[in-house]
């Protein structure tokens, strides 16, 4: 009788342990598929688009070429007409006096009237400049410079946009496998389970599949917190409002066709946006020492009209009713002869600034180059891994379904189960990282060949 009763009081507590088990793996599973549940799904190429049109730091670079436009403006502005208006209106207290020889005596006269004022215009053109002259050779290149700026910040803004949408569908992927696994786990346990009731096994096996359905089930919920701040993350890169939610979808197969590339081209360094940049300042400097070698030595010429309408009247009431007007026109020439060997030593610096840039250059190839090989290498051994991984995943679920089905014929030890289910899972894990590392060292190869297109 107590043998029954302990029996059947065994059977009691399990079935609770297992409906509580079962429940938690239904509320886990559930709760894993919450979160962005949008009709909004958007891809890569669509991710990336948005990035283009909304990320606030390559907007900011886009302004700055129209700030640089201006800048070019402001800086060429003094070749036009430069006009400027002038008025005063002065009263004596005391008037000024001067001495004048009548008839052979010195005699103070004051000179001016107590009243006067003046308004004129005065118009000053350039005629040669030197420093006006380099700001016209440098305006187009500072155009320049500022649309590469854009072009650089469209390359790592495409780069971080599709390493970090990669990332997240590799959680997401992630997930769904581990779903998978938890299931299986859950079938499992309740075989070990039965069995265990049925006598045929002891309750080490049961017990066994709790502990590995426990740790996979703790892997899925940590795989599924991860994805919100990846998603913050990708939203952060893209400009994308953070309190408005999308999926992101991808195709498989194109995902597997995107994977391969040219392994037969050659690394071009002209393609690379860091060189053309770098080319831009070689100019840049260049056209400064040629300034400061050539071109400063020369005088500034310059026109100028002056018109001045002047009033002047004892009486304040009458200043202003009858005009005694003039004006000059002429020509201003300012040229200086010695400025304490000031332009020869901004020549020598110059012309060291310009070799220091032929050295970046030399070591931004040497870099170049480096990053060339080390994306090169990383993608062929990500490649042949994946392969490799791809083929463990389909050997590891024939091994699953035979050392399963053995188990439950009674063949084998529920420990062999768990060897098989848990390798299961590693392969299917490790695969999909191999998979989106071999496409995270895609990105990487194109970013070094110059071919990251946007």
């Amino acid at each position: 009788m107590n043998h029954l009763m302990k029996a059947q009081l065994k059977g009691i507590v399990g079935k609770s342990y297992l409906f509580g088990t079962l429940l938690l793996i239904f509320y886990v599973t559930a709760y894993s598929q919450q979160g962005y549940d949008t009709t909004s799904s958007l891809s890569l190429q669509q991710c990336i688009s948005y990035a283009l049109q909304h990320q606030p730091g390559l907007q900011q670079t886009i302004i700055r070429t129209n700030i640089a436009k201006a800048t070019n403006a402001i800086n060429l502005s003094g070749w036009y007409p430069q006009v400027g208006v002038t008025a005063n209106l002065n009263h004596y207290l005391l008037r000024p006096t001067s001495l004048s020889n009548i008839n052979g005596v010195e005699t103070p006269i004051k000179t001016s009237v107590i009243n006067t004022s003046t308004p004129g215009v005065g118009v000053t053109q350039t005629i040669f400049n030197p420093s006006l002259i380099y700001a016209t050779r440098i305006a187009p290149l500072n155009s320049k410079a500022a649309e590469q700026a854009v072009d650089s910040s469209k390359i790592e803004l495409v780069a971080d946009v599709s390493k970090s949408f990669y990332s997240l569908l590799l959680t997401l992927q992630q997930i769904d496998v581990l779903k998978e696994d938890t299931a299986r786990l859950g079938e499992s346990m309740r075989t070990a389970y039965h069995q265990y009731v049925g006598g045929i096994v002891d309750e080490t096996d049961y017990e066994q599949a709790q502990i590995t359905l426990n740790t996979s089930l703790g892997q899925l919920v940590q795989a599924k917190e991860s994805v919100w701040p990846q998603y913050a993350l990708l939203k952060q890169l893209m400009g994308f409002p953070q309190d408005q939610q999308f999926n992101v979808s991808y195709d498989s197969s194109a995902m597997q066709h995107d994977i391969d590339i040219d392994l037969s081209e050659e690394l071009q360094y002209d393609k690379r946006i860091e060189l053309k940049q770098l080319a831009v300042q070689q100019d840049m400097q260049h056209q400064l020492t040629n300034y400061y070698s050539h071109t400063a030595i020369f005088p500034t010429l310059s026109g100028f009209f002056n018109y001045n309408a002047a009033f002047q009247n004892n009486d304040f009431t009458k200043l202003y009713n009858t005009a005694y007007p003039n004006s000059i026109v002429g020509l201003t020439l300012s040229w200086p002869v010695f400025t304490g060997f000031s332009r020869i030593q901004n020549v020598r610096r110059s012309k060291f600034q310009e070799q220091v840039l032929g050295w970046s250059e030399i070591n931004l190839k040497s870099i170049i180059y480096s990053q060339y090989a080390s994306a090169l290498a990383s993608y062929k051994s990500n490649v042949y891994n994946m392969k490799q991984m791809k083929d463990n995943v389909t050997l590891a679920k024939r091994v699953y379904f035979v050392v399963d089905l053995q188990y439950k014929q009674g063949i084998v030890p529920y420990l062999n189960v768990i060897t098989a289910e848990s390798n299961l899972r590693t392969s299917q894990l490790t695969y999909l990282n191999a998979l989106f590392q071999t496409l995270s060292s895609k990105i990487d190869w194109q970013k070094a060949m110059g071919d990251i297109k946007y």
